[in-house]
């Protein structure tokens, strides 16, 4: 495994982040007072490890300082919820629009640290080089559009910003960070872990469940806010197990997947979700579709005729699940804060006038 990165860091106090709303656009929380606890700071350093498969580095290990209360005897401990593990996507966070800003990545994550982990564990992950070419190859249009590549956001600086805050770093070459994301997220919740996906990518959405849930930065107030199972149920009327089947036929825009729409102009949302509230997923429907009728003459005939299509979009949306990465159990430690406050109010400091690169 990687070699542990140890800098100590002055803990900054916290809010909570904003709640979102049913539609997915958040709503901000009344505000708190900020409190800040500064402590002494150390510093020590030494050089990241390297792997031809991952770029890693483990922030020190450290008990887990989870607080039990007790009843009015202290005869009895109240239960308490499963501890959290975040996963941090670093590479959106680097872009202001379509611009490139190491600024915004830095008022992202000091908001991040200080409102919403804390000193949850977190660990930081970044799209490897040729992350996006295996889902390309599928699909040629795929981000075809965009004009920045995977792993472009994302450089030393703030690799080093996040290792001096010890969150460990998390790249394999030949995935994006998504596929890394959620091969992880499978090996925390195995550990009884809850995980909570720190990003702007709706193709996170796939993943929540009760123990996996969703925090997202939304630019218009400039806060993170939680998405949860119960928000996405009442934003889209369907369970997030056919997240992933309903996609397929709406397509993305943003990612360059077409939608079914531009080949059955009246297959919409609406179809879609009456289909797969009633056969589950995209696969049992176009095998079902594929034997006898299934609804309507237009939407028989777009399931029979693009079901190939359809199967396509799958593959390019789907997360992968089986990358060659493994969890250190170092990661899970209570992260250490100590030196937070030095580091990012130097970094934003840095970038903060210009928002140069």
């Amino acid at each position: 495994m990687p070699t542990p990165v140890t800098v100590p860091l002055p803990a900054v106090g916290a809010f909570a982040a904003s709640p979102a709303t049913a539609a997915g656009v958040a709503t901000p929380l009344r505000r708190r007072p900020l409190r800040t606890v500064a402590a002494p700071a150390a510093t020590a350093s030494s050089s990241p490890s390297t792997s031809t498969s991952a770029v890693s580095s483990s922030p020190p290990s450290a008990r887990h300082s989870r607080k039990h209360l007790a009843d009015g005897d202290g005869a009895h401990s109240k239960p308490t919820a499963k501890p959290r593990v975040f996963f941090l996507d670093v590479n959106p966070l680097c872009f202001r629009g379509s611009q490139r800003s190491l600024s915004a990545f830095a008022r992202w994550l000091a908001l991040f640290f200080a409102h919403v982990s804390l000193r949850d564990p977190v660990v930081a992950v970044l799209d490897g080089d040729g992350g996006n070419d295996y889902r390309r190859r599928l699909l040629p249009s795929y981000k075809a559009h965009r004009t920045r590549g995977a792993g472009t956001g994302a450089d030393s600086r703030v690799v080093d910003v996040l290792r001096e805050c010890n969150v460990p770093v998390v790249r394999v070459d030949g995935y994006e960070a998504d596929d890394v994301v959620a091969t992880l997220t499978e090996q925390v919740l195995q550990k009884g872990y809850r995980v909570v996906i720190a990003s702007p990518d709706k193709d996170f959405k796939q993943l929540i469940s009760d123990d996996v849930q969703l925090v997202m930065p939304i630019p218009e107030i400039g806060r993170w806010s939680f998405y949860t199972l119960r928000h996405y149920i009442a934003q889209y009327k369907c369970d997030p197990t056919s997240d992933l089947s309903l996609r397929c036929f709406m397509g993305d825009e943003a990612d360059g997947v077409p939608g079914i729409q531009h080949l059955v102009p009246g297959f919409g949302r609406k179809t879609a979700v009456k289909l797969l509230q009633k056969h589950g997923s995209l696969e049992n429907l176009l095998k079902t579709a594929a034997i006898r009728t299934v609804g309507k003459d237009y939407a028989q005939d777009a399931l029979t005729k693009h079901a190939d299509y359809l199967r396509k979009n799958y593959e390019v949306l789907s997360l992968k699940r089986d990358v060659n990465v493994q969890l250190d159990d170092s990661w899970l430690s209570t992260r250490n804060t100590c030196n937070d406050t030095s580091v990012l109010a130097d970094f934003i400091l840095k970038f903060n006038d210009s928002g140069k690169s």
